[in-house]
């Protein structure tokens, strides 16, 4: 959780500062004008204690006049959420104890101002022509969209790929669920690629994140080739969790490094199939993933199907009359559900003759 509350601190910080904002209009122009400037990104005690001389201003911020007070030495104060500076011309004095990597005075000071504080500094170059933004003990530098959106480009290009993936596998599952021959490795197998693909996600999310209005593009391809994913493994978490196991989850892959997430079996076991169960142990689908395609099939009604029969073969088998002997299943809907399941049944049919 430690991680995720990081990335979600790291990502809002980025968001302030990409392309398009006024925070980064205010940097870019410092860039311009090769002055170099140390910026810190709020305001708390351990800033206050850290800081002499100077002067208050408290005024609203503009790109600006962030660049006329980075002309003058010292460093700037920022209090981001009033959206004010707050102070200017300021000699940061951390502790020296603190470690630090960095060689720059401005960077080695930028460092240990945000490990000190844990609030996020800004630190300028002008020789290098970078900004740099030093939080949580990690410094990151600031990228033109160019090239972050090249490195973008072929992450797409990537999910794009793995994204078929998913759906070749996960038809082959629909196939073998209607068959009854799915086993545990089939099951990790498709784990295994929405894994992948929610990974691709994240990095592209970074990537969005950092390109501001550059990435709005971006943002909707991403959203195109994520469609439906989420909804995916939350079906197919009910479809395979076993009898009262609440640890079964797909989230649980999140941990894996990537050589245990190549391993179908770890996969299996991280997921929560028991030991006993080996990669060809046969499961059975309780059938929510399939029922969710039947058009004009409401969610709940899904559910109650499922409940009463108890597992995706049973439904398949249930007659016209068995069907309405189900809570809001009428003789027109229990006709629908037929034909939906004759459907499916014909598709399992033609991908295993393909």
């Amino acid at each position: 959780m430690a991680g995720a509350d990081q990335r979600s601190g790291l990502f809002e910080h980025l968001a302030r500062m990409a392309p398009g904002t006024p925070l980064r209009d205010g940097f870019e122009r410092i860039l311009r004008g090769r002055t170099g400037a140390l910026v810190v990104l709020g305001r708390n005690d351990v800033t206050d204690a850290v800081s002499t001389g100077g002067f208050a201003l408290d005024v609203p911020f503009s790109p600006t006049a962030l660049r006329e007070l980075a002309k003058m030495d010292g460093a700037i104060v920022l209090d981001l959420e009033s959206d004010r500076i707050v102070s200017a011309g300021v000699q940061l004095m951390p502790d020296a104890s603190i470690g630090t990597v960095e060689t720059g005075t401005r960077h080695r000071t930028a460092d240990r101002v945000a490990r000190q504080s844990g609030l996020p500094v800004v630190s300028v170059s002008a020789s290098m022509s970078t900004i740099s933004l030093f939080l949580d003990g990690h410094r990151r530098v600031f990228e033109q969209s160019d090239a972050i959106l090249s490195r973008a480009n072929q992450a797409l290009q990537t999910l794009e790929r793995y994204r078929a993936r998913v759906s070749e596998v996960t038809a082959r599952l629909s196939s073998l669920e209607v068959q009854d021959q799915v086993t545990v490795s089939d099951v990790a197998l498709v784990a295994q690629r929405l894994e992948m693909v929610r990974r691709l996600n994240a990095e592209l999310d970074g990537y969005v994140v950092e390109l501001g209005t550059d990435g709005r593009l971006l943002a909707l391809q991403l959203y195109e080739l994520s469609a439906g994913l989420d909804d995916l493994r939350e079906l197919l978490e009910r479809d395979y969790r076993p009898d009262g196991d609440s640890e079964f989850s797909f989230a649980s892959l999140a941990h894996l490094d990537l050589s245990e997430l190549l391993d179908p079996l770890a996969v299996a076991r991280t997921l929560g199939f028991g030991g006993q169960n080996h990669l060809d142990t046969r499961v059975a689908a309780r059938g929510y993933r399939q029922v969710a395609q039947i058009n004009r099939l409401p969610v709940g009604l899904g559910a109650r199907l499922i409940e009463h029969f108890g597992s995706l073969q049973a439904l398949f088998g249930a007659t016209s009359p068995e069907l309405q002997a189900v809570e809001g299943v009428g003789e027109s809907r229990a006709r629908t559900i037929r034909d939906g399941l004759l459907r499916l049944a014909d598709a399992a049919y033609d991908d295993r003759v393909d």
